[in-house]
């Protein structure tokens, strides 16, 4: 295979995924960049936690020589479940010891990431450049920013998310709306602030189901919490619901309203969240999609498989992405690098497949009329 060793390669997109990819090439000596819309690794809300399964992320990390690191980090016991009717009945329980070893260990995003940023050489990463157009230039690629800045590359990699810029460049292909809609919102110092939920968590994770909806909540390591109720809704309910999702009043509003039958043991939830909410209507790629491979661009993660977050794979998918696309470019025994990535391109797209397919079915099962009877067949 042509060396990858000479070239310079830009990948899109600094999260769990891209980043993976870049420690992964350079533990092989390649010229890496990661170019990264974020001002810097702490302006984004770091999100709920994060289970890594043995065969996808926990092999990634394993390959990038970072599982004493991911040891150090991960939270034992955040994995513990419960599940609730929708006036907050325990349905189920997992009474297992916290200190028992699993099989899908939990992490915050946050620490994730900070394993990854300090895997890689100085400067692999850069801050506040958000990605604008890009154009060829010979046999490599012109990268725009929107801060006026451009680079120029060989290989260019898209690991930029459900709304990936990049992706057009590839397929013209678009994601479908799966016909839910979820809200996020988070709760700081929970112990405080959210009592009875903080109690009811137990450093784990809460999914009730009610009246065809859903409500998932999930402890974090710093003392916060996330919660993502769900719901069916038009494609663009955000656009038409008039709600003013940064007045915490406005959305309690609403959701005692959307989720009259629910119990009001919720409630403190919305009434002690942070000001700003942020709605998610879920998307995801067709289960079908297919493409011709180019020589200098690929893909990887949301951006190639956005899927609903209902199977736990979307994290997983892209750091075994970034994986498998590393194995290829580094190990493959492949004529050129067209080859390499399309080989990867189509084991990537086969399992990205039916993970979709899974995450879908999970999705319309759990806001169904058997929502809790799906979960406890899950858990059994």
């Amino acid at each position: 295979m042509k060396n990858i060793h000479n070239k310079k390669i830009a990948i899109i997109g600094g999260g769990p995924g891209g980043l993976t990819l870049a420690r992964l090439l350079q533990m092989n000596g390649a010229d890496v960049k990661v170019y990264e819309r974020d001002a810097n690794k702490d302006a984004r809300p770091q999100g709920a936690t994060l289970d890594l399964h043995e065969e996808s992320g926990l092999a990634a990390l394993e390959a990038a020589g970072l599982m004493d690191a991911f040891k150090a980090n991960y939270r034992p016991g955040a994995d513990k479940m419960s599940i609730m009717d929708h006036l907050g009945k325990v349905v189920w329980e997992d009474d297992t010891d916290t200190n028992t070893e699993r099989g899908r260990p939990e992490i915050d995003r946050g620490p994730l990431q900070n394993i990854l940023l300090d895997s890689l050489l100085p400067g692999t990463v850069l801050w506040d450049k958000q990605f604008v157009s890009m154009k060829p230039l010979g046999e490599t690629w012109k990268l725009e920013f929107k801060d006026g800045s451009s680079a120029v590359a060989d290989l260019v990699i898209a690991a930029d998310g459900g709304n990936s810029k990049i992706r057009p460049y590839i397929t013209p292909i678009k994601p479908f709306y799966s016909g839910y809609t979820a809200v996020e919102g988070a709760v700081y110092n929970s112990e405080i602030n959210s009592p009875k939920i903080h109690q009811l968590l137990n450093g784990g994770k809460i999914f009730a189901m009610g009246d065809e909806k859903s409500l998932i909540v999930s402890a974090k390591g710093d003392g916060s919490l996330v919660f993502y109720p769900c719901f069916k809704a038009g494609e663009n309910w955000i656009r038409d619901c008039g709600i003013d999702f940064s007045d915490k009043a406005a959305v309690l509003t609403w959701f005692k309203q959307a989720f009259a039958s629910w119990g009001n043991l919720w409630d403190e939830l919305f009434e002690n969240a942070k000001p700003q909410f942020l709605p998610r209507p879920l998307y995801s790629m067709p289960l079908d999609q297919t493409w011709e491979a180019l020589p200098t661009l690929t893909i990887l993660g949301d951006a190639a498989h956005l899927m609903p977050p209902y199977a736990g794979e979307g994290v997983n998918m892209a750091m075994l992405d970034a994986l498998e696309l590393s194995k290829c470019l580094v190990e493959g025994n492949y004529g050129d690098i067209q080859t390499a990535i399309a080989e990867y391109e189509l084991q990537m797209r086969t399992r990205a497949s039916e993970a979709a397919r899974q995450s879908l079915e999970s999705l319309f099962a759990l806001h169904s009329p058997q929502g809790i009877s799906f979960m406890l067949r899950l858990v059994s």
